[in-house]
């Protein structure tokens, strides 16, 4: 399982085809995340000002069409995550149908990301 932080205005644009975001034009690849711990760390990091509300998309990596390496952080992983962590980067679209479950993350109210829950 893999994780995907995604804004739902995002992530509903074309609910009927794979989800491809600017990263994979601009860098070659999808950015995901290993667990949910880390996921939470890369939301508090990285999208503290994102449109609200912010999705992680569960993926079940062995559904993707396109290829997922599991890569070290570059520079390095954000704050509180280790320098040993591999991310999965996904060389490719989403598939839709490799998608297992679609959280949304709480913020604490200092602003952090706290928690992943279901969506709605």
């Amino acid at each position: 399982m893999i994780y995907h932080l995604v804004t739902k205005a995002e992530w509903d644009v074309r609910p009927d085809h794979p989800y491809a975001p600017a990263s994979l034009v601009e860098e070659g690849f999808v950015h995901c995340s290993p667990d949910e711990e880390t996921t939470l760390a890369v939301a508090d990091a990285f999208y503290r000002t994102a449109q609200r509300p912010l999705l992680a998309v569960l993926l079940d990596e062995t559904r993707l069409t396109a290829r997922c390496a599991w890569e070290a952080a570059a520079p390095a992983p954000p704050p509180g995550v280790p320098e040993s962590t591999l991310f999965p980067h996904v060389f490719g679209p989403l598939d839709r149908g490799a998608v297992i479950r679609v959280l949304e993350v709480h913020w604490d109210e200092e602003g952090r990301a706290a928690r992943l829950k279901a969506a709605g």
